[in-house]
């Protein structure tokens, strides 16, 4: 990779990264939360959507400027771009299209104070300058085999760790360039997001190996989310967890409504990004 793919300058935006070369994992759901929750923070905030054929993000997004639009409601908007694939039949010249269009929107973001990117759920050029941007690497993982297989090859058995996986390979490699170029290390966070229909021997199973593995490539555990239609009711609002204290909001809480709140906040705290406020009245339901 040409290292013009990557020019932070020093006291510029914070990067955040969504990466996962799995579908279904909740960056896009972590994307959005993490973004406001900067926002409400009073921080200017910059989105990009490198998964631009899915575009969930940019969906959560739009139908959070049509929500604003229609109600009046003030919630806090990011600013949004979507990255689409080159298609350009050259390798060379589609790699350095996007390379081009990438570094064009990070500058147009320059003037932020952080950049929540949402990568593809699989792997291409694209998604690896996404990786080479990250301060901070978020790798939401559901907690299974299944899942534990992006991180890591293990036995037959799901007992031992074998070795890494090619996404953590690549992680790896992101890391080394970054290093070359003497940029600050990547701080990696993993999310173990939990399944309900998962017994709890292979929960105690994938957590041990999860930590076996955190020491062994370096990233750091901290808790995801549960299993919750909460956030594919909220989608074509675009609200989150977090918006559900604005009257206007239009959802009545209830108790997994604060549930999943919760499990927000729990993340937002451990990067050291957690709002402080008092709870809401819950309705009944």
């Amino acid at each position: 990779m040409d290292q013009v793919a990557m020019t932070k300058k020093a006291g510029g935006p914070q990067i955040f990264v969504l990466g996962n070369e799995k579908g279904g994992s909740g960056k896009s759901t972590t994307a959005i939360h993490l973004a406001v929750a900067l926002l409400r923070q009073g921080l200017k905030v910059g989105t990009i959507d490198l998964d631009a054929r899915q575009g969930t993000l940019s969906r959560l997004v739009e139908n959070r400027e049509t929500f604003v639009k229609e109600t009046g409601l003030r919630l806090p908007l990011p600013r949004h771009a979507r990255v689409y694939r080159s298609q350009l039949p050259n390798r060379d010249d589609a790699e350095s299209e996007e390379r081009q269009i990438m570094e064009q929107v990070m500058q147009s973001m320059a003037d932020c104070d952080a950049i929540v990117i949402d990568t593809p759920g699989s792997d291409s050029y694209l998604s690896r300058l996404g990786h080479m941007h990250a301060d901070t690497l978020i790798t939401p993982l559901n907690d299974s085999f299944l899942d534990l297989d992006v991180l890591a090859k293990t036995d037959r058995e799901g007992k031992r760790i074998l070795g890494p996986s090619v996404y953590s390979q690549m992680v790896w490699e992101q890391r080394q360039m970054r290093a070359r170029m003497n940029l600050p290390p990547v701080d990696w966070v993993v999310m173990r997001n939990r399944l309900a229909h998962l017994d709890a021997r292979n929960k105690r199973t994938v957590g041990r190996l999860l930590g076996e593995l955190s020491r062994r490539i370096g990233f750091r555990l901290m808790p995801g989310f549960g299993e919750r239609v909460i956030f594919r009711e909220l989608f074509p609002k675009g609200l989150t967890l977090l918006d559900l204290r604005e009257e206007g909001a239009g959802v009545t809480l209830t108790m997994s409504h604060l549930a999943a709140r919760q499990e927000v906040r729990l993340l937002l705290d451990e990067l050291g990004l957690a709002e402080r406020e008092p709870e809401p009245q819950t309705g009944t339901g």
